[in-house]
């Protein structure tokens, strides 16, 4: 009997999200490195994450430090052999989450997707209206002349430490390493699309990272009637103040909306 009940709650659960879904006129979703995981992409922190990860080259140093602004700076070599072997995603492809939103966009149904991930999946599903808190790994750039480069550049470069062909100064990638602020562009943006919410879901995060949790506690303080849907595996610390909590797979839960 316990098992039919928990069917029946899991199903009632999956009903109030279409629900809320079709009666919401502006959504948006706030997503973080679970999404991504679908698609074979270890998260930060998780127990098969990449922090937990054990290579005798880096055991040294924090993972934290490996991609950090100091690193950076004052071990290139280091930063660059960590961030190349960890942090290609170049070949992996959208999972049933990613080609969810990208649906919901099309269809008018979702007003943007606000991504911690840096792996480019959301548009590479479809979506146009993604805003990168954390950057992309898929962008890189001059340090000096800030000539503009791809993914390739950095990940293909025979060199330890890739150099611009226009002026020869190094070229790093486009995500938001520890120690920097955060792109103030997108997390603008970010701030506009929560502001205008009637609906946010939190999607594939612990909102342990600051700026997700940030954004989250900013919709709850103002959401002004407007509803918040957790999907997580985990518990996260917000799951007492959402409208509505699902610990399942994302893609699963995404992937079933009508």
């Amino acid at each position: 009997m316990r098992k039919q009940e928990t069917t029946q709650t899991e199903n009632s659960k999956k009903e109030a999200l279409q629900d809320i879904v079709d009666t919401s006129e502006h959504i948006v979703f706030l997503g973080g490195a679970g999404v991504s995981t679908e698609s074979g992409i270890p998260d930060f922190r998780g127990k098969d994450g990449l922090y937990r990860k054990r290579d005798r080259k880096y055991a040294k140093y924090k993972p934290e430090y490996l991609l950090s602004i100091g690193c950076l700076e004052k071990k290139p070599e280091l930063f660059f052999a960590y961030f190349r072997e960890n942090l290609d995603a170049r070949n992996v492809q959208p999972n049933a989450a990613h080609l969810a939103l990208a649906k919901m966009e099309q269809a008018g149904r979702l007003d943007g997707v606000i991504t911690q991930n840096i792996d480019g999946l959301h548009q590479k599903a479809g979506s146009k209206k993604v805003q990168e808190i954390h950057g992309s790994a898929m962008r890189s750039y001059c340090v000096s002349c800030k000539a503009k480069y791809d993914a390739n550049f950095i990940f293909d470069s025979k060199d330890e430490v890739p150099r611009c062909p226009v002026c020869g100064a190094m070229v790093r990638p486009d995500v938001t390493l520890y120690g920097e602020f955060l792109p103030s562009v997108p997390y603008d943006n970010s701030i506009r699309l929560i502001a205008n919410a009637d609906c946010l879901i939190i999607g594939g995060t612990s909102l342990e990272v600051g700026s997700a949790a940030g954004l989250a506690q900013m919709f709850l303080n103002h959401k002004h009637g407007g509803r918040i849907v957790i999907i997580n595996r985990d518990k996260t610390k917000m799951d007492g103040k959402a409208d509505l909590v699902l610990h399942d797979s994302i893609g699963t839960i995404l992937g079933q909306l009508v």
